[in-house]
């Protein structure tokens, strides 16, 4: 009985240790920025990792993949890279790095090689929310108040959802044509939250995702936003990969 405890306080120990050299790269959304991650953040430095949000510019899949890759490039330990949304296409194509341990998805596109983002929904009904967005004189996309509260956020107070509509990130819309030439998710462990009333990207998609990804798949009840909604559910699978 000992013994037993023993080796159960060594394994505890090395996985705690293991996880504190790990360092957790938060990729946003589209019609989002690093906020977005404000509610899981703390939980995670809670658990002792080091946890770092890339503010994506959202003018170019390539600029978003070289923003992230900065990051990466910064940490001195092993990165567990996680993207929301269009943050899944994102970490797609930049977490090939050696440093990049696990790749978690979060109500996420996850493309393969040489598939682009505007493509990815074709087999599926148009979410509502997407049928709603708007586009400015440069191309950019943005997303009205009310299709936020409806659509984008649905399950979080009000309040809440009039502040992410106000610091949306709107996204270049040549940006979802532009193709991965890697898929990260081939050659590494991969976690993936599917939002089950999610109106921005469809439900069934997500989880045809999870399944091509052989995920360790987790499923919410949530709103495309579940790291606003359920901070602590999302941040207890980006743990679990910290400490694999």
């Amino acid at each position: 009985m000992k013994r037993t405890l023993i080796a159960a306080a060594l394994v505890a120990a090395a996985a705690a240790a293991h996880a504190e050299d790990t360092t957790v790269v938060l990729v946003h959304g589209a019609f989002a920025d690093g906020s977005s991650w404000d509610k899981v953040i703390p939980l995670l430095q809670a658990k002792g990792l080091k946890v770092v949000a890339v503010q994506n510019p959202l003018s170019s899949l390539a600029d978003d993949v070289a923003a992230t890759q900065r990051v990466i490039d910064a940490q001195s330990g092993k990165v567990v890279l996680v993207g929301h949304s269009w943050g899944g296409t994102v970490i797609t194509q930049a977490g090939a790095s050696d440093k990049v341990k696990a790749l978690v998805y979060v109500s996420a596109f996850a493309p393969s090689e040489g598939e682009d983002t505007a493509s990815q929904g074709k087999d599926y009904a148009v979410p509502p929310g997407i049928a709603t967005l708007q586009a400015d004189a440069a191309g950019y996309l943005w997303l009205p108040a009310a299709s936020v509260a409806q659509n984008f956020a649905q399950d979080v107070p009000p309040a809440t959802a009039s502040l992410i509509a106000a610091t949306q990130g709107p996204i270049n819309g040549k940006a979802f044509a532009e193709k991965t030439t890697v898929a990260a998710w081939k050659n590494k462990p991969n976690y993936y939250i599917v939002s089950a009333q999610d109106r921005m990207i469809a439900p069934d998609l997500e989880r045809a995702y999870a399944k091509k990804l052989n995920a360790t798949t987790t499923t919410l009840q949530a709103s495309h936003v579940p790291m606003v909604s359920q901070p602590a559910k999302v941040a207890e699978v980006i743990l679990a990969a910290a400490q694999r």
